[in-house]
């Protein structure tokens, strides 16, 4: 098994267990590889939460760059709700794993066909 598919798993398993849900293994693989080398950073995989910098990080490079979705309040909304469902107490918010919440909650998983 290769270091990508590792971390997949990984994923998966933070879904399955601390989410709640069952993925969907190829769309959560395509979002894996969409977030390029940052996953094997240690800093850049997570998703530093508690910082208003990095929530805007995420609305405005993945939400509205990448899924294409209009400038709106319902963007941080949906990123406090997946952080929510993820756990607050949480410290390890993998990115890959909010970025594939986002792309199930907003509709936009043809994004990565």
């Amino acid at each position: 098994m290769g270091k990508r598919d590792a971390l997949i798993e990984k994923y998966a398993q933070d879904l399955r267990t601390k989410c709640g849900m069952e993925p969907d293994m190829d769309l959560l693989r395509k979002v894996t590889i969409g977030c390029g080398p940052a996953i094997y950073d240690a800093d850049a995989e997570l998703v530093a939460a508690h910082q208003p910098g990095e929530i805007e990080t995420v609305r405005t490079n993945f939400l509205i760059r990448k899924l294409g979705l209009p400038d709106s309040p319902d963007l941080t909304e949906a990123i406090h709700a997946a952080i929510e469902t993820y756990g607050v107490s949480n410290p390890h918010k993998y990115r890959a794993v909010l970025y594939y919440m986002l792309t199930r909650h907003f509709g936009k998983e043809h994004i990565y066909c």
